[in-house]
């Protein structure tokens, strides 16, 4: 009888799946930006056309979401996310400056490893394929286990668009044996020029430590702020269209609602007025054991759930209209469960004295858990967002629109992405939106324009002891010579003339003392 080890096939066909994909690169290395573009726009048709029953595909796989939001994120991770990077320049020459002589140069960085969530399988596979490719990159894909089946359809849509246009399919390939070894593989692969991580906690911190460079992603835990000065009625809709989305799964969704104290009771009725159901004391204990594990990490059983199937894991009773579950909380950290990250709809409700008691409350919140990631706030008052602006620990500030929508960029003027950098503050690369820019290398050409003379010219006088720059020391503007183009195939070597440099015998003579005394040392 034949056996055979999972963890050691899934290891081969890792280092399989990179070998192909490096040599697709590198013929990718050779093409134009129009190329490039006509693969990634295919992959981006070819989105819009399977968003449909790839959203089935994922949500059964994972039993997360909502189907037809699942359609929409499919259709933002290929066609919106096209229309945003279509016009950028990201192959050869990107950018030349002729007064200052520099040109900049996109550099590929290779064979990028694309870390799949089983939150947002589909949407992020066609994202982070667009985005590699547009880059001039190949991708392999780890995919989440709970979504192999949706994500692997989803990268065999990718691979025939590619082919549609003409590309090599192997810019694209996905892990078809997931275990934890054949991920640990291919971030550390030697061949592995980046890791784009989307995922858990554990999944973001192996990522950092594989010894590759890596792009993770921190968790979300943004709250949502409602100023008096805010349209209430609309504030509300946007919060509850957010958090429902999807069931909540996009991690830039809200995860607690922060007002004044005696606002409280005009955002409450608003809230339940448009489908929000408040837990009692005796509710929010019961579902707050529920919603954290033992070790203080979000129950899976929640994530992506609806209302209705989460109240009856938990033992309640909730009515049956009910959009989002809303528990008052006081406290941040180990025992207030509405602190956390809730990836479903649930939400956190807090009150402050004042708006400066609300901004300490917020960055409580987020340098607890999700710092760097999103705060999202709904005001008309300038002068309160620019407070909060200059305060708040997070990369974007979300104003008047649904923090899911407008952390995202489908709402806002943010780089739609599915992949939100949380800067230093949170642990990440970047604190941007990732796209095509953060999987590339900048070479850059610089042409001289000063000569070593120029430069000291600019010298400050020192003959009394203390420096001072002098009048004259602001160097004029030089413009920076051009060179002219010529062929590149070698030109004959010129006949040496006495005013070029020595004589043939002159050289000849000095080669041989160069010898004899490097005989004789």
């Amino acid at each position: 009888m034949q056996l055979f080890d999972k963890d050691l096939l899934s290891v081969q066909e890792v280092r399989s799946l990179v070998s192909a994909a490096k040599e697709a690169q590198a013929q990718l290395a050779e093409q134009d930006q129009a190329y490039v573009d006509r693969i990634v726009k295919s992959i981006a048709d070819a989105g819009v056309r399977n968003a449909a029953r790839l959203a089935v595909m994922a949500n059964e796989d994972t039993g997360f979401g909502i189907v037809a939001d699942k359609v929409v994120k499919n259709v933002f991770g290929s066609y919106n996310v096209w229309q945003a990077i279509k016009d950028m320049k990201t192959i050869g020459v990107i950018d030349r400056d002729e007064a200052k002589g520099l040109a900049t140069i996109a550099v590929p960085l290779g064979v990028v490893a694309g870390i799949i969530p089983s939150t947002n399988p589909t949407s992020t596979t066609f994202f982070k394929a667009e985005i590699a490719i547009k880059s001039g990159n190949a991708i392999v894909f780890s995919p989440h286990p709970a979504a192999l089946r949706s994500i692997q359809e989803t990268v065999k849509v990718i691979r025939q668009a590619i082919a549609e246009v003409g590309g090599n399919e192997d810019l694209v390939s996905v892990i078809s044996i997931p275990t934890r070894q054949a991920t640990e593989t291919l971030m550390k692969h030697p061949d592995t020029s980046i890791i784009l991580a989307t995922g858990g906690a554990a999944m973001v911190h192996a990522a950092y430590s594989s010894g590759n460079p890596a792009l993770g992603v921190g968790p979300g835990n943004g709250p949502a702020f409602i100023d008096k000065s805010a349209d209430l009625p609309l504030a509300v809709k946007r919060i509850m269209d957010s958090k429902t989305f999807d069931n909540g799964t996009i991690c830039a969704s809200e995860q607690s609602i922060i007002c004044e104290e005696d606002y409280k009771p005009a955002v409450q009725a608003e809230m339940e007025k448009q489908g929000a159901y408040f837990l009692s004391d005796e509710e929010s204990a019961k579902l707050g054991k529920f919603i954290l594990r033992g070790n203080g990490t979000m129950n899976p059983q929640i994530v992506g759930k609806s209302v209705q199937t989460i109240a009856g894991l938990a033992g309640l009773e909730v009515p049956a209209g009910a959009r989002v579950l809303v528990c008052k909380e006081d406290g941040v950290g180990r025992g207030h469960p509405y602190s956390n990250e809730k990836l479903a709809p649930i939400l956190g409700f807090y009150t402050g004295k004042d708006y400066k008691d609300i901004c300490d409350k917020v960055c409580m919140i987020l340098n607890y858990e999700g710092k760097g990631h999103t705060f999202s706030m709904h005001t008309s008052n300038q002068d309160m967002v620019e407070y909060f602006s200059k305060r708040v620990p997070v990369s974007r500030i979300c104003v008047n629109t649904p923090s899911t929508m407008g952390g995202i960029g489908a709402s806002t003027a943010l780089l739609p992405s599915l992949t939100l950098g949380c800067g230093a503050a949170g642990g990440s690369a970047t604190s941007e939106n990732v796209g095509p820019m953060q999987l590339l290398n900048l070479r850059y050409v610089a042409m001289g324009m000063l000569e070593m003379e120029d430069i000291r010219a600019t010298l400050p006088d020192c003959s009394s002891g203390i420096c001072v720059m002098r009048n004259n020391a602001e160097a004029a503007p030089v413009a920076a010579p051009k060179l002219e183009s010529a062929p590149m195939a070698a030109a004959p070597a010129a006949a040496p003339t006495a005013a070029a440099g020595l004589e043939n015998a002159d050289m000849d003579a000095l080669v041989a003392k160069i010898v004899e005394r490097l005989q004789n040392a």
